[in-house]
């Protein structure tokens, strides 16, 4: 299954400036998915990080992670996300930067889906360009219902 900007939106409660997943290349319900995040100039970070030699924050890949992770997950349950469902990081284990993502760069997010345990779920995570890795993790996340 693919997905395009329309579809993400209906499936992810982020908006401009914090939707970091443009495009959904592959999903494979309840195993894993690879989405696109295209890298621009216009990121607002990038002003002051750094304005001499731009780099995308790895917090920021690590949110594109986790974002791609949620759309899998929510496909995974069958739900969408509403006013009323959150879906939260739980940990972070194993982050590792490899290299830089500058603008123009294609970031690839590859995430699997490696366990459900009650209200946790745990996702392996890789972002690439141009086939090399730039940051992996393994991703704890969870999804609540606020009043």
């Amino acid at each position: 299954m693919t997905m395009d900007i329309h579809e993400i939106l209906k499936r992810l409660p982020h908006r401009y400036p914090f939707l970091l997943v443009d495009r959904v290349l592959e999903l494979e319900k309840g195993k894993r998915i690879k989405a696109l995040k295209n890298v621009t100039m216009n990121e607002p970070y990038f002003v002051g990080h750094f304005p001499h030699r731009p780099v995308m924050p790895g917090v920021m890949i690590l949110e594109a992670l986790a974002q791609a992770a949620a759309i899998l997950a929510f496909d995974n349950m069958g739900v969408f996300p509403d006013d009323k469902t959150v879906f939260y990081f739980a940990g972070i284990d194993g982050a590792r930067f490899k290299r830089p993502v500058e603008p123009g760069d294609q970031l690839m997010l590859n995430v699997t889906l490696d366990r459900i345990k009650a209200s946790i779920v745990k996702f392996t995570a890789q972002a690439t360009v141009d086939g090399a890795v730039a940051a992996e993790a393994e991703l704890l996340c969870t999804m609540r219902r606020i009043p």
